[in-house]
């Protein structure tokens, strides 16, 4: 089977969500790309969009939340959006990339193409059957005016909340975010230390700053360094911030328990390494910590569906969260030296989020019944 994967360079969730079914797809014999859907109008507009998106998210995070709430009151099913009519543009450049290239299946984990595929859908210029998948804990705006065969949610518990802004039911599978391998693997602490030279006899900390490099970071690792045993380690992943890496750098040059890093592939053997880690509330990113049973603070979220995250892992024990900064360092060291404390969390992590999800939309592309699904979408689609 040949599946196409569609994501977006807003933030890195939604491309690492993507990659992870990819590997998945792969393993499983079958033939998957996952692409960021902008490049096909140039790369240049691919960086466009995804700067402008980082741009606010990093300068402006409360015109972001504002959007978020505008949008969320502003989403029907009645009146198609403007959202849709700007990825509708995108149509002449998914169709002619589609025409040049053999998919059996398409998947994305982005709103913005799956409302590219939608406009595709209503013109009768797609064939292949769409899933879906979701990267956040809540039902986001525009989410119902997608028109997928399959829409892959979260978890079971936000079916009712998708049901409410009118997605039927039948066609919504709670099966999870989409996380790599190495992340359910079986690496124990102490493996993950000595891969990463990371051998202590203290407590690991983490810090993760995201792709974008978002939150008061610098600040947190300065307040949390202050508070560490002479026996424990710090690790700050600055992503694709790169002022930010300097920045942090420069600060703590010559101190030897602390690790400064940007951009890397290893995310998933630091998590296994360390006793607690500090990250703000993305989808994907808290959905990798849990999956590797990891002890979560989660820093202040991007309004928006980061809040919805935080608030729906706080509610189920699988974080703490605060929004001050001096309450985040006590709860980390706290959990970091109560093992039981530590131990609940992670049951409570290994009960709401199996971390097989990959596996299970692997399946669901699969499955024959797809192309079932697929006609019955197309013929309500058309009957419209």
């Amino acid at each position: 089977m040949r599946v196409l994967i569609l994501s977006c360079s807003t933030g890195g969730g939604h491309n690492t969500a993507a990659r992870a079914l990819e590997e998945r797809l792969l393993l499983r014999g079958h033939e998957a790309k996952a692409i960021d859907m902008m490049a096909l109008a140039g790369r240049r507009h691919a960086k466009i969009v995804g700067g402008i998106y980082v741009g606010i998210v990093r300068h402006i995070p409360l015109l972001f939340g504002f959007g978020y709430a505008l949008a969320s009151k502003l989403t029907t099913p009645r009146i198609w959006s403007p959202v849709y009519h700007t990825n509708a543009r995108m149509g002449k450049y998914l169709a002619r990339y589609l025409a040049q290239h053999e998919y059996d299946v398409i998947a994305t984990t982005h709103l913005f193409c799956a409302e590219t595929l939608t406009y595709l859908k209503r013109k009768n210029r797609l064939a292949q059957p769409v899933v879906f998948v979701g990267t956040d804990y809540t039902c986001i705006p525009f989410f119902e005016e997608a028109k997928p065969d399959y829409y892959v949610i979260a978890s079971e518990e936000l079916k009712e909340e998708c049901v409410r802004r009118g997605i039927p039911e039948e066609k919504l599978y709670g099966y999870g975010i989409p996380t790599a391998a190495a992340f359910s693997s079986d690496r124990t602490k102490e493996e993950a230390r000595r891969e990463l030279s990371l051998e202590c006899e203290g407590s690991v900390y983490l810090i993760m700053a995201g792709s974008m490099g978002f939150g008061k970071v610098p600040l947190l690792a300065y307040e949390l360094a202050a508070k560490m045993k002479p026996e424990d380690f710090m690790v700050v992943i600055c992503g694709n911030n790169k002022k930010l890496k300097r920045i942090l750098a420069r600060e703590f040059k010559g101190k030897e328990r602390v690790r400064i890093i940007g951009y890397t592939r290893q995310v998933a053997q630091y998590m296994k390494a360390c006793d607690v880690i500090y990250t703000k509330p993305g989808g994907l990113s808290s959905t990798e910590a849990a999956v590797s049973r990891t002890p979560i603070i989660h820093t202040a979220p991007i309004p928006g569906c980061e809040t919805c995250n935080m608030e729906f892992f706080h509610a189920r024990g699988m974080s703490f969260a605060s929004a001050r900064i001096r309450t985040q360092i006590a709860q980390g060291v706290m959990l970091a030296g109560n093992p039981d404390m530590a131990a609940g969390m992670r049951a409570a992590q290994q009960h709401f989020i199996k971390g097989d999800a990959s596996v299970r939309i692997a399946e669901l592309i699969e499955s024959l019944e797809c192309k079932k699904a697929f006609q019955e979408n197309m013929d309500e689609i058309s009957g419209a």
